[in-house]
C-alpha cells in the first residue's frame, strides 16, 4: 500500500484506460452543440426583437453554465488544496467539467458588455437612499459594469487552464513537482474566487432588482454552484463507471461524492433557510418585495419546490450509507439536483421580467436547450482532450485503494 501511495501507475496497470474510445459520446455531444447552437439563435434573435424573456433566458443559460463550469474547477482546486487523495482516479471528470467555463464565460460577457438593457438600472434608473445611491449610480455605470465582468472571467479562465495544464503536463513528463504548483495555483485561486464570483453574483444576478439587497447572496450562489456541479460529475462517474473507467471508480468513490452531495445540498439548505427566515422576521420593505414577488399566485408551487428538489429529495434519498453506494440512485439524486439547480436559477431571474405569473414557452424552452446543450458539448470535448486518468499522478494508487 506505501508503495501504491507514492509510485506513478502505467495507463495499463490494473485496466486503466489512457483515453476514451474513438467515437465514445461523440455523437451525443455533436447532437448537443447543434441543439445549443439553434436555442441560442432563438434567443439572440429574441434579444434584437427587444423580448425581455429572450434576455432573461440568456441570462440564465449563460449564468448556469459559467458556474457548471467554476464547479468544475473550485471542485479540483479544493482537492489540491486539502492534499487530498481519493479523488485523483477521476479528476478528469472535474477538469472536463471546467471546460464548460469558457462557453459560460463568452456567453455572460456578451450580455455584460453588449446587452444591459435587461438590467433596470441600464436605462436611467434613480437609486434612492444618499450616500449609497450614489455608489450604486457609480458600480452600475454601464463601462464599469462590462470592466468587471471581463476581468472576473479572466481570471477565472487563467486559473483553470494553468490547473489543468500541469495537470495533463504530469500525463506527459511526470513528476511530483506539477502536484505542488498546483496545490499553491489552487490556493490563490480559491482566494480570487472567493472575491470575484462574490462580486460576480451580485452584478449579474442580484442586480436585477437593484433596490434589493442580501449579504449572503453570493453564499448561496456558490451553494447552488457546488451542489450541482457535484451531481455532474456524479452522473459522469457513474455513466463511465459502466464503460471505460469500470476498474477505476469504485463504490467507494460514489460512496465519499455521495456524502459531499449529500452535504452541500444540507448546506444549500442551510444558507436559502437564514437569507429567507431573517428577511422574514427584519419585515423590511426593500428586503421583503423579493420574496413577495417568489411567493405570490403560481410562482408559490415553484418556491416549494425548489427546496424540495435541492434539499428534501437528496437529503432522504441520501441519508442512509446504502443508497450511496447504489449508481443507478445516486444518479436519479443527481438530476433531482439538477433540475432544482435550474428552477432555483429560473425563481432568481424570470419573476422581475414576469410579475404576473411564471412563464414558460419558446424563451424558457430556448434558454434550458441552450444550457443543456452546450454543457454536453463542452463536457464532451473536455473529456476527448486527455487521458481519463491522470496515470502518472503520484497519489493514483492511494486513490484506487483509499479504503483498503
Amino acid at each position: 500500500m506505501a508503495g501504491d501511495s507514492v509510485r506513478p501507475l502505467a495507463a495499463t496497470d490494473a485496466g486503466i484506460p489512457s483515453t476514451m474510445t474513438q467515437g465514445e459520446a461523440v455523437g451525443v455531444g455533436r447532437l448537443a452543440g447543434i441543439v445549443a447552437a439553434a436555442a441560442a439563435v432563438v434567443l439572440v434573435g429574441g434579444i434584437v426583437a427587444g423580448q425581455p424573456r429572450a434576455w432573461a433566458g440568456w441570462l440564465l443559460a449563460s449564468f448556469g453554465l459559467t458556474t457548471a463550469g467554476l464547479a468544475g474547477i473550485v471542485f479540483v482546486a479544493t482537492q489540491y488544496a486539502a492534499g487530498a487523495s481519493w479523488s485523483v482516479a477521476f479528476r478528469r471528470l472535474p477538469e472536463a467539467l471546467a471546460a464548460v467555463l469558457p462557453v459560460g464565460a463568452v456567453a455572460i460577457v456578451s450580455l455584460a458588455a453588449l446587452a444591459t438593457s435587461g438590467y433596470p438600472w441600464a436605462s436611467h434608473h434613480e437609486f434612492h437612499g444618499g450616500a449609497a445611491a450614489q455608489f450604486k449610480a457609480l458600480w452600475l455605470s454601464r463601462p464599469f459594469f462590462a470592466v468587471r465582468a471581463i476581468a472576473y472571467v479572466l481570471v477565472w479562465i487563467v486559473f483553470a487552464r494553468a490547473i489543468v495544464a500541469n495537470s495533463r503536463r504530469q500525463d506527459a513528463q511526470g513528476g511530483p513537482e506539477y502536484s505542488s504548483r498546483n496545490t499553491r495555483l489552487s490556493i490563490a485561486f480559491l482566494w480570487a474566487f472567493a472575491v470575484t464570483f462574490s462580486l460576480a453574483s451580485f452584478d449579474w444576478i442580484m442586480s436585477l432588482e437593484p433596490e434589493w439587497y442580501s449579504t449572503i447572496f453570493a453564499m448561496y450562489n456558490f451553494a447552488g454552484l457546488f451542489s450541482s456541479g457535484l451531481a455532474i460529475v456524479v452522473l459522469l462517474a457513474v455513466w463511465l463507471r459502466s464503460g471505460p473507467l469500470a476498474t477505476v471508480i469504485g463504490d467507494d468513490h460514489l460512496h465519499d461524492l455521495g456524502k459531499l452531495l449529500f452535504a452541500f445540498c444540507t448546506f444549500w439548505m442551510y444558507i436559502w433557510f437564514s437569507q429567507y427566515m431573517l428577511i422574514w422576521y427584519a419585515h423590511i420593505p426593500e428586503e421583503t418585495t423579493y420574496y413577495v414577488a417568489r411567493t405570490r399566485g403560481a410562482y408559490e408551487p415553484l418556491f416549494v419546490a425548489n427546496v424540495i428538489l435541492n434539499w428534501v429529495v437528496p437529503f432522504f434519498a441520501l441519508l442512509r450509507r446504502g443508497p450511496k453506494r447504489r449508481p443507478s440512485l445516486i444518479a436519479r439524486v443527481a438530476v433531482v439536483v439538477l433540475v432544482g439547480r435550474w428552477l432555483d436559477l429560473y425563481l432568481m431571474i424570470v419573476p422581475p421580467f414576469a410579475p404576473d405569473g411564471p412563464p414558460f414557452a419558446v424563451w424558457e424552452v430556448a434558454g434550458a436547450l441552450a444550457l443543456v446543450g452546450s454543457a454536453v458539448w463542452a463536457i464532451e470535448r473536455g473529456l476527448r482532450a486527455a487521458a481519463l486518468v491522470p496515470a502518472c499522478d503520484p497519489r493514483l494508487g492511494e486513490s484506487l485503494h483509499y479504503h483498503v
